[in-house]
């Protein structure tokens, strides 16, 4: 089996965190989210790995090159052009688009393959979503998960019959209008004759023309309902959530890096501590080079990246800090996200640092507020 990892998207529902990373970029527990991905496929024996590339596509390719590293071979397809100024233009084609323009070009899916997208984290038994697959004589298998009735509005919710061929689809329905309790995941198995349903040339989905496509063609095409870690992030809320989970050790696959020098605080390499009327109550992880001042507070989850400067005096709880934030004398930062010069709150509500009373956070490589 192949993998196909859908990484095109601008991920606009992730900003602030998307303005200077793509969102399978962004990380948990220190990772990216797609790192992640590409190590559970490797573990299962899937070692050809196509991703399709657009907004801030460097920072993917730069990170896993040709996948060596990961014990795989991974190639990528750019979707944009370039201006007669020679400046690159991202331009995605849709996730199914962009699976016909790789396989146009050069063939890759000519067997079995596992489409799935780069921002979420799962843990799902390929090998039985396979078998289970190959066992109905599918052309097209969904992966659903179930989810609670009064969650269905948040979802794009699968409607199968009692065999598993999928009828329908309702985007994101009502409870009271919710038709199925099966939510798609994002990941599905494929056929290679799917791809000579995709029209050429064309912007062109995956989940809203293709798969009602295959509806209306009576494909062989059934949902399966599986028991697994679906970790989504959809927006800010959810990264905050999902980390705060991961901290805590709720996902069981994920462990917290770093060494434990205090019960429930793990730090990277040459943290400085001043211990003086400092409280750290985790779970807290320290990225390496941190520094944090006398008569500082830290309650968990919460997760600081390296590099990173907590002033004295602070009161740090169930925070996510990225790399280099310093964090300035007095502050109270409660169930925040800080990345660069943005800070959100659980709840998605965003402020820039010009915005913020007193400069809370700043830059901890700008020794122009080191004193402050």
């Amino acid at each position: 089996m192949k993998a196909m990892i859908l990484a095109a998207g601008k991920g606009t529902r992730v900003q602030p965190l998307t303005y200077e990373l793509p969102k399978p970029m962004i990380p948990i527990l220190g990772k990216p989210v797609m790192e992640y991905l590409v190590e559970h496929l490797v573990s299962h024996g899937v070692r050809e790995i196509m991703v399709n590339v657009s907004y801030l596509h460097q920072k993917i390719e730069e990170y896993f090159g040709d996948g060596h590293r990961f014990g795989a071979a991974i190639g990528y397809s750019f979707e944009g052009y370039m201006s007669a100024d020679g400046e690159l233009h991202p331009q995605p084609i849709g996730s199914a688009g962009g699976m016909k323009k790789i396989h146009e070009f050069g063939g890759f899916f000519d067997e079995t393959t596992l489409v799935i997208c780069g921002d979420a984290i799962i843990d799902l038994d390929l090998k039985a979503a396979l078998a289970e697959h190959r066992s109905k004589g599918a052309t097209a298998s969904i992966i659903t998960k179930e989810v609670p009735l009064d969650k269905t509005s948040e979802y794009g919710m699968v409607v199968a019959d009692a065999d598993g061929r999928v009828q329908s689809f309702q985007e994101k329905p009502r409870p009271e209008e919710a038709r199925s309790t099966l939510a798609s995941t994002g990941i599905y198995i494929l056929e290679p004759e799917i791809i000579d349903l995709i029209p050429s040339g064309e912007v062109f989905d995956i989940g809203s023309q293709l798969f009602p496509m295959l509806i209306e063609k009576s494909v062989p095409f059934y949902a399966q309902s599986r028991p697994f870690e679906w970790i989504d992030i959809g927006n800010v809320k959810d990264f905050w959530s999902v980390s705060q989970s991961v901290l805590r050790g709720e996902v069981d696959h994920m462990v917290m890096p770093g060494k434990e020098i205090a019960p429930g605080v793990w730090a990277g390499l040459n943290v400085q501590i001043d211990w003086t009327d400092t409280k750290l109550t985790g779970p807290i992880h320290l990225g390496s080079g941190t520094r944090v001042e006398a008569g500082s507070s830290i309650t968990g989850p919460t997760w600081i990246g390296h590099g990173s400067h907590i002033c004295s005096g602070t009161e740090i709880a169930q925070c996510i800090l990225f790399e280099y934030t310093r964090i300035t004398p007095g502050t109270q930062m409660h169930q925040m996200v800080v990345c660069k010069d943005y800070c959100v709150s659980r709840e998605g509500k965003m402020m820039h640092l010009t915005e913020s009373p007193d400069e809370r956070w700043s830059d901890a490589r700008d020794r122009r507020t080191a004193s402050r």
